[in-house]
């Protein structure tokens, strides 16, 4: 890709200083990106393809780019996903990432440790969100999400971020019937769920995939007796959760208090 670029900049009569002026970045991580010593975003792939007059061919890297972003496990998963018919899981740490807004999405990868560098973060931001248009898709996948309350009470970035987070939730279950959020109150007696966050999915040809992942690791499961225990813990954690309607009133709860 660097190469790719560094040929479009030779044929524009273009030096490193000039196209990073252009661009309005430093030279120095232009030429990072000409080397491959750096991924670039896919806002500077766009760009850069529009200053080169590379009629597309850079933005066209955007996907190659963004599959570097990922694990071989998740990148298999990620695939899968976007064609899925039925979209499940239970979230014990974050917001699921399918709902994320922009900025708590970016307040996520901030909490990181080792910190990303800046660049990095904008590309792990852009895949996130770009995994969004699944929720647009015809025709459009039924999503089932269990999620804790600490969640949706955990203000990543600020208040002002989990304020507009948790209004961006209410308004997808507001306007898409297709989408169903659970809440997990804190007080429970039991609770089935205590080994973690997973997700699930269902392809229209009717097979089925598990997902975890954590401190050591990720895992795609796809053996049908493991990926079946997955699926009967995820109905037992839907019957722990409040109701729909008794999640959307909780979340305006918490939402009227930031």
């Amino acid at each position: 890709m660097g190469g790719l670029i560094k040929r479009f900049r030779t044929r524009k009569n273009l030096t490193q200083k000039e196209l990073s002026e252009l661009l309005v970045m430093s030279e120095s991580l232009l030429g990072a990106y000409e080397r491959a010593e750096r991924i670039p975003s896919a806002l500077f792939l766009k760009d850069v393809d529009q200053a080169l007059d590379a009629d597309g061919l850079l933005v066209d890297c955007i996907e190659m780019m963004e599959e570097e972003t990922y694990s071989p496990k998740f990148l298999n998963w990620k695939r899968t996903e976007a064609e899925a018919a039925i979209i499940s899981a239970y979230e014990c740490m974050v917001v699921p990432g399918l709902l994320q807004t922009p900025e708590y999405a970016r307040a996520l990868y901030l909490s990181r440790v080792p910190a990303y560098d800046p660049e990095d973060l904008d590309r792990h931001v852009e895949a996130r969100l770009a995994r969004q248009v699944v929720l647009d898709r015809k025709p459009k996948p039924i999503v089932s999400y269990v999620v804790e309350q600490a969640v949706l009470e955990r203000d990543l970035g600020g208040a002002a971020v989990l304020k507009e987070q948790l209004d961006h939730l209410l308004d997808l279950l507001r306007t898409n019937p297709n989408i169903t959020v659970q809440v997990m109150p804190t007080q429970r007696a039991v609770h089935a769920g205590l080994m973690g966050s997973f997700k699930l999915l269902s392809t229209p040809e009717g097979r089925n995939l598990a997902y975890t992942e954590g401190q050591g690791g990720d895992t795609l499961i796809s053996r049908p007796e493991e990926v079946n225990r997955m699926i009967e813990l995820f109905g037992t954690l839907r019957a722990q959760a409040l109701t729909p309607w008794e999640s959307v009133e909780l979340i305006e709860r918490i939402a009227a208090r930031l």
